[in-house]
């Protein structure tokens, strides 16, 4: 599941007219940078979610095999929108990932499969520690325990990548709601887990994220 129904505000004039997933980084949209790591884990389906400009975006995936989960009228925010889009995925658990960062090393999606242990996980993130993100403000979003256990709290970042049980999705009654309301749930029940990113990760959610992501691309070493 790929996650391209947001309006990119912080991207200012940049999306406007565009929808933030087509935004370029390198002469490549955003989203073809993400679609290009989930293939390489041959997913037996790709569905993307779509809201703000999304006949663009359907435009762009035309011809391609990625299903479109479209939100109408309201967006649905993502888990919500992973919720809606559950008939189409037919999987449990899925990958979901974020369409608005860089990855430099290991494929995100290859490090989480390594790493995924359904008899204990219902979730895991692939996190980023702070020394290797670049365009990301703040102080982090959880602990990562050497056991793996996520804990919120200043420390690594959410890359925005993972893994997911989505029987839980069910259980909330709002339709538009964050998948921090599933995660929390899922913490509580000592199932929550991280995996740590060996590579170089960039947020691109800001015109000077683009900027970041280039020079990140354009390095030959991790």
């Amino acid at each position: 599941m790929l996650f391209a129904a947001g309006f990119g505000t912080r991207m200012g004039a940049l999306t406007a007219n565009t929808p933030k997933p087509l935004v370029k980084v390198a002469g490549k949209a955003l989203i073809d940078h993400t679609l290009d790591l989930a293939r390489k884990v041959d997913p037996a389906t790709i569905v993307a979610n779509t809201h703000y400009l999304s006949n663009q975006i359907e435009r762009h995936l035309e011809g391609t095999s990625v299903v479109v989960s479209n939100e109408t009228p309201n967006i649905l925010e993502t888990g919500g929108g992973l919720r809606q889009a559950l008939p189409l995925l037919d999987s449990n658990p899925v990958f979901t990932s974020n369409t608005d960062a860089i990855w430099h090393g290991p494929n995100p999606f290859q490090v989480a499969l390594d790493a995924w242990y359904p008899d204990v996980m219902d979730a895991l993130l692939v996190c980023v520690p702070p020394g290797s993100a670049l365009g990301h403000k703040g102080q982090g979003d959880f602990t990562l325990a050497e056991n793996g256990l996520l804990k919120r709290g200043p420390g690594v970042i959410y890359g925005g990548v993972q893994i997911l049980r989505t029987d839980g999705l069910f259980d909330i009654e709002q339709a538009a709601f964050s998948l921090n309301r599933l995660w929390d749930r899922i913490l509580a029940n000592g199932r929550l887990f991280g995996v740590s990113y060996s590579g170089k990760w960039c947020d691109v959610g800001s015109p000077e994220g683009i900027i970041l992501a280039e020079n990140l691309l354009s390095e030959t070493d991790v």
